[in-house]
């Protein structure tokens, strides 16, 4: 028999000011299959499963739901109809308890609301079936992303899911927690749901799903089996060109210490020390919690430090703030690009000369021409696709958002250079793009710590790696020396 189609979109078209977001799109979902959804950042795969969901309406094209049609579906009908999303950003709030966020706005049919007793017993029931040691009273705010995570998956299956879709699910997550995450994934497959799985790691598609649909410039590519395909056809679908996931060959020798850190500690970290050339990719590898991103604030003073030393270019540098880190030529992409990197409703152009206003001001007002100047420079310098300086950057893809953040700190004339996860989020072609000027900059001398919880782009991209392990560094390996095991080993506390 036959698979029952349970989503079918036919010549789905979607246009913004500007843009044809979906042309023509036809896909069909299968019942209880895993049907991975790929494409480079601006592919379409965020507009689609929002007109999916009714969260946007389409302009023209049919959405058909279990054998409902529609030509404009509501959210409402779209979750009465069983499907539930899962997005990057979390729907949940942070006060409640666990209990409370599966069952919110939800009513008992017999009285108004549910007890608060009722509401824990039905969201342990929905916890059990995972197999996880979450308690239904705790607070949201105090759970790990994982656990969030889990948390958004019991509140769609409290609904009685039939088709899931999750954005990038694992992209916060540890190796167990993936784990974990996978073997969710089985069991609500094994129920008939049907998984739109959207990610750009593709071990993980291969792994996972049946079928992989590629997107490209708001069009259907194709439909594949995924054990009919290999890696390097899928990124050549996506990006509609032949491209080597290979990293760029540095040549260059690198140039005298230009960060060195004395036992520093702080913001949960201990007695680190380390010095970083000119020229230089240092990476640092570890597990989440280890510190990592803690250390970067330290550096860039989001949180002094308690005690230690910063010497650059052999001066002893005290910084307590941002400010100071900006002052002393440090520059902070931090992974949170939207949360902390950026501010989305206003423009690329402002965005970039945020951090120098004050260097292109004369009695408090900003010389245009100046900020034209140096916001044309580098958008042309590293390639930011926008159809205008004054584009405001939540209306970028991702990999343009992570070169805004660039810019920003480059404006700046920064020679240090933090990167945290510098490609999570992007597509591949744009982590091409990434690598390559990340590889310009250590030529032009730049010193950059490169942050990355893909063990790939570490070895790749390092000349060294530092491994932390609870707040502490807990070893450093060499480029001839580099190996997955023992980077793991040291970052788990084994060595």
């Amino acid at each position: 028999m036959d698979p029952k189609v349970v989503l079918s979109l036919e010549n789905i078209t979607k246009r913004y000011p500007g843009v044809l977001a979906l042309n023509k799109v036809s896909i069909n979902f299968l019942e209880g299959e895993v049907h991975a959804l790929l494409g480079e950042n601006g592919a379409g795969k965020s507009t689609l499963i929002k007109a999916v969901a009714g969260a946007i309406d389409i302009d023209s094209g049919l959405i058909t739901i279990n054998g409902h049609a529609f030509r404009k579906i509501s959210p409402h009908i779209s979750r009465e109809l069983g499907v539930e999303v899962i997005y990057q950003e979390f729907n949940l709030v942070p006060a409640l308890s666990v209990a409370e966020n599966i069952f919110l706005c939800e009513k008992n049919e017999q009285s108004a609301l549910f007890s608060a007793k009722d509401i824990e017993k039905k969201a342990a029931a929905v916890l059990a079936k995972f197999d996880v040691n979450l308690s239904p009273r705790s607070m949201v705010q105090d759970l790990s992303i994982a656990e969030q995570q889990i948390v958004e998956i019991a509140k769609a299956v409290s609904k009685k899911v039939k088709i899931l879709i999750m954005d990038e699910p694992t992209a916060p997550l540890t190796v167990s927690e993936i784990e974990l995450m996978f073997k969710i994934i089985k069991q609500l497959k094994e129920q008939g749901v049907t998984i739109i799985y959207i990610s750009h790691r593709l071990e993980e598609v291969f792994r996972i799903s049946d079928r992989v649909t590629v997107l490209r410039d708001g069009c259907f590519v194709t439909t594949v089996n995924t054990a009919d395909t290999n890696r390097q056809e899928l990124i050549n679908l996506m990006v509609g060109r032949e491209l080597k996931e290979t990293y760029p060959a540095r040549i260059k020798p690198q140039g005298e210490i230009a960060l060195e850190v004395t036992n520093l500690s702080g913001n949960g970290n201990r007695d680190i020390s380390f010095a970083a050339r000119k020229g230089e990719i240092l990476g640092i590898a570890g597990l989440v919690g280890a510190g990592r991103t803690e250390l970067a604030q330290l550096l860039f003073g989001a949180v002094p430090a308690e005690r230690g030393e910063i010497v650059i270019f052999g001066s002893p540098a005290k910084i307590s703030s941002p400010l100071d880190a900006i002052k002393h030529r440090i520059g902070f992409l931090t992974e949170d690009r939207k949360g902390q990197g950026l501010f989305l409703d206003m423009s690329v152009k402002w965005n970039i000369v945020f951090p120098i206003l004050k260097r292109i001001s004369k009695h408090s007002i900003v010389d245009t021409q100046k900020e034209e100047e140096i916001a044309s420079h580098y958008k042309e310098r590293i390639n930011i696709k926008t159809p205008s300086l004054n584009q405001q950057v939540i209306n970028l893809s991702g990999g343009n958002q992570q070169k805004v953040v660039l810019a920003k700190s480059l404006a700046a004339e920064s020679d240090i250079l933090i990167f945290d996860e510098p490609t999570r989020g992007i597509d591949v072609g744009a982590k091409q793009e990434i690598y390559h000027l990340m590889t310009e900059l250590a030529g032009d001398g730049k010193t950059i710590l490169m942050i990355s919880s893909d063990m790939e782009e570490l070895l790749g991209m390092s000349d060294r790696i530092l491994v932390m392990c609870e707040g502490k560094l807990a070893g450093e390996v060499h480029k001839e020396n580099f190996n997955q095991r023992v980077i793991l080993d040291l970052a788990s506390g084994s060595n």
